[in-house]
């Protein structure tokens, strides 16, 4: 079964000047129009480390929809609980000035409440079988509920993105049931209630420590754009990764990239400082072209054995 992930499948529209980008007035370019969506960006970037994820979501009845199942089983990702719903995709329209920033968007979100029926109809045999799950925490607030019941249930450690910190903010209880936690710099400030904004890495790995020892989070990553990522657990481990050197061409998908590999190395056996490595790699990968995925690794190129997991898995049941 490999990683389960759940969560929204958007159409992204990105507009790109060919100029000088000018707010608030006429800009020459191009337009592109891309499958896009957190929890599917994240699916399809576990898919292209070859790790054969699954994949719970939503997708509309039109031609997009039929696009976006075809591409991710292209991708050896597991699709048999991907759901045909009306509003089942969201939109993305993304403005990007000449850095490769994200300089205006807005969005509509999709109606994600027939993954509960996924879940309970289809969780046990889902869950029971899944090396982790990923998804995102802002989701419909039963939703995630039963996630985290199905987790408990079978032991699968969670781990927790978000599209949306507002919402998820008021589900903060959630978070202590979670394996790891990853956000940006912002969203950390919106959850603790603090300005993060002018922190260097060293502060913001302190600050870090303190807050998620106090609010009793397990594991926490704060992405810091250039400056890179920093991370603590509850038991004292915590550490700063500096991001990779890349000609920025469109930062789309690269926090997304960045959760995948972390959980890719969580899931996989490896260190909080080795996973944060692996997020660092995948988010380089995704910043230095215009797609919203990282392009195909091995898994050995991160020192991955996930046929590991399954023989220690088969040894437990037996």
């Amino acid at each position: 079964m490999g990683i389960v992930v759940l969560g929204a499948v958007f159409v992204d529209i990105k507009g790109y000047p060919s100029d000088v980008y000018i707010p608030g007035g006429r800009n020459a370019g191009r337009v592109e129009q891309m499958h896009g969506g957190v929890s599917r960006n994240i699916v399809e970037d576990i898919a292209n480390v070859e790790l054969q994820p699954t994949f719970i979501g939503l997708v509309d009845d039109t031609g997009a929809g039929a696009d976006v199942v075809r591409k991710l089983k292209a991708h050896k990702v597991n699709t048999d609980y991907i759901r045909v719903t009306k509003d089942g995709m969201g939109t993305w329209l993304a403005i990007f000035d000449n850095g490769g920033d994200v300089v205006a968007a807005i969005s509509k979100r999709p109606d994600l409440r027939p993954i509960l029926s996924i879940l309970e109809e289809q969780g046990d045999e889902i869950i029971s079988r899944a090396d982790s799950i990923a998804f995102e925490i802002d989701m419909d607030k039963e939703i995630v509920k039963k996630v985290f019941a199905l987790a408990e249930k079978y032991h699968k450690p969670v781990y927790a993105v978000v599209s949306n910190m507002s919402i998820a903010v008021e589900r903060r209880d959630f978070f202590r049931s979670t394996h790891c936690f990853v956000c940006n710099q912002q969203e950390a400030g919106i959850l603790f209630s603090e300005d993060y904004d002018d922190k260097t890495p060293e502060e913001m790995q302190r600050l870090l420590a303190a807050r998620i020892r106090s609010a009793q989070i397990p594991r926490m990553v704060v992405t810091m754009g250039a400056q890179g990522a920093v991370y603590a657990t509850n038991d004292g481990e915590e550490g700063w990764c500096p991001a990779k050197k890349v000609d920025v061409k469109d930062t789309t998908g690269a926090g997304d990239a960045f959760f995948a590999g972390v959980t890719i190395g969580l899931t996989y056996g490896k260190t909080m400082a080795e996973a944060c490595e692996i997020g660092t790699r995948l988010a380089a990968s995704v910043i230095c072209t215009s797609e919203n995925v990282c392009p195909r690794f091995l898994p050995s190129e991160f020192g991955i054995d996930p046929s590991g997991l399954e023989r220690e898995q088969l040894s437990l049941e037996l």
